[in-house]
């Protein structure tokens, strides 16, 4: 295929809310809502190999649209991983990942995939970077467009950078409530023209007014997203620390006549580095937030009333994706290691 591909646009669509784990999933309904996404001008996807059933119904989208529109359809890019599963990481070869990577062009419907973003769970599980030799092999015969990362820390980024694999992207979690890409990350991916590509933003809908002067959720939590992210704030400061948050985006988003997710969306989108925030709008009532970011723009003034209600020395602290990678640990109770081998075709 030699049809060039659309840039990384500014908002991507993500995909992880339509997976396992958050709840029924109305397929229609969904569909409908991405043909109304990228009618508004938000173009890009975001999924993975390992979220159950969303390339499949991205792949259906992607047929439904070329269906209404024709060979003039507008361009949509797809951004899709590569996670191989934890217990196959001694003895991953080539062939185990080219089976993934023909698996999400099937499901997708295309001959070439857009951008994968490789994630790698254990580095003492070594051959990480000969992983990754072996997809740019792939991206070479032309199964891949773009290579990216998602979650990788800083030494091993560098270590396939080093290794003259050429990322193009790299996915990490980045709000107001998680800087950590914003220091070592940033450094090493800013000069080489590497987009962070942020998700998380909004922190699983927590950055909402609906929580505003609203109790702390009772346990258990709905779904993985909300989990996650209850824990991010423990680790940034607690509930109490998050409203006094929340009063300052509603000032501020009052200000704009704009909403709190709109607020912090452009937050995440003006820190150097960030090339695109990815929010994961599960349905079509959150595309007209989403899109507000685009026009929004902060003020010094607006800033500063952010930066004035962050609690002093606020975590989450560490290198990218460390917490979440911590064995027995409370950010891995919503992992799944193995969902490669039993995800269906």
């Amino acid at each position: 295929m030699t049809d060039a591909l659309p840039p990384i646009p500014r908002l991507i669509k993500g995909g992880w809310q339509l997976a396992g784990g958050h709840g029924a999933v109305a397929e229609r309904a969904a569909l409908d809502d991405m043909h109304a996404f990228a009618e508004a001008g938000i173009t890009a996807f975001d999924c993975a190999d390992i979220y159950t059933g969303v390339e499949a119904l991205i792949g259906r989208f992607l047929r439904e649209w070329r269906g209404r529109h024709g060979a003039g359809a507008p361009p949509i890019r797809v951004h899709t991983k590569c996670v191989p599963d934890l217990d196959l990481l001694p003895r991953l070869t080539r062939a185990d990942l080219e089976r993934t990577v023909d698996r999400s062009l099937r499901r997708l419907g295309v001959d070439r995939l857009d951008l994968v973003q490789f994630h790698w769970w254990d580095y003492g599980a070594g051959r990480m970077v000969e992983a990754a030799r072996h997809l740019e092999a792939m991206r070479r015969a032309g199964k891949i467009a773009e290579l990216g990362a998602t979650n990788c820390d800083t030494a091993h980024l560098a270590a396939m950078l080093d290794a003259g694999v050429p990322i193009r992207a790299h996915q990490v979690q980045c709000s107001l409530l998680d800087r950590r890409a914003l220091g070592a990350m940033r450094a090493l991916c800013e000069p080489r023209g590497i987009p962070l590509l942020a998700y998380g933003s909004l922190a699983g809908g927590f950055l909402h007014e609906r929580w505003l002067g609203a109790p702390a959720p009772a346990e258990p939590l709905e779904n993985r997203s909300l989990v996650k992210y209850r824990l991010i704030i423990e680790e940034w400061g607690g509930w109490d620390a998050l409203q006094s948050l929340l009063r300052a985006l509603h000032a501020v988003a009052a200000r704009h006549a704009t909403t709190i997710g709109a607020v912090a969306v452009r937050w995440t989108l003006d820190q150097p580095g960030v090339g695109a925030v990815i929010v994961g709008a599960r349905n079509l009532h959150h595309l007209a937030p989403t899109r507000a970011a685009l026009g929004l723009a902060l003020t010094a003034a607006d800033r500063a009333e952010l930066e004035a209600a962050l609690p002093a020395g606020c975590g989450p602290a560490g290198d990218v994706y460390a917490l979440e990678r911590e064995p027995g640990g409370r950010h891995a109770v919503i992992m799944r290691y193995g969902l490669n081998a039993a995800a269906p075709d």
